[in-house]
């Protein structure tokens, strides 16, 4: 796995970097330090092509909050909810049409204050988004099968919080 040199990331609202895994496992590995290093109120947004490894992401996550159910893609029911240190409240927008679509079918609530929410196709909810939350892009190599590029942006001071915390310390993505 390689990663970029950590910024100092302490008070910044916005905060960018990158990172390159080379299996599934090492993507895995990833969300796991985030979900160990998440705080209530997280938000995860994912954004990559079919098979880009954002499902794999949220099972790392679901390991790093320790959650012990079975995490799979809600594609044909939207959110999954999963019990662990802090709740996942995981979400798939690819089904949605419209932004507006999210706020109709429930998708956003107050509970989600109190848990972590990783939502897979976030591009597609578009300014349903929350101004605050961790916004990963998934890039697949074309030429390695298993490589994938994860290019983050941390929005807001928490955020950029957890983005630190979690790669910061390259020990926790192992």
């Amino acid at each position: 796995m390689h990663r970029s040199p950590p910024a100092n990331l302490a008070g910044r609202r916005t905060a960018h970097g990158s990172l390159v895994t080379d299996s599934p496992a090492a993507t895995r590995a990833v969300g796991r330090a985030l979900g160990a290093a998440a705080d209530p109120g997280a938000v995860l947004a994912l954004i990559g092509p079919l098979g880009a490894g954002k499902t794999q992401l949220a099972k790392g996550v679901a390991d790093g909050l320790g959650v012990t159910s079975v995490v799979n893609s809600p594609t044909f029911i939207l959110m999954n909810e999963h019990a662990g240190r802090l709740r996942l409240f995981h979400i798939d927008a690819y089904r949605l049409a419209e932004p507006d679509e999210a706020a109709a079918a429930g998708l956003f609530d107050e509970r989600q204050a109190f848990g972590v929410s990783v939502i897979e196709w976030a591009e597609r909810l578009a300014d349903e988004l929350p101004d605050e939350r961790l916004e990963i892009v998934i890039e697949p190599d074309a030429t390695r099968h298993d490589r994938r590029t994860l290019r983050w942006t941390a929005m807001g001071v928490g955020h950029a919080r957890l983005a630190d915390d979690a790669f910061s310390d390259g020990s926790r993505l192992r």
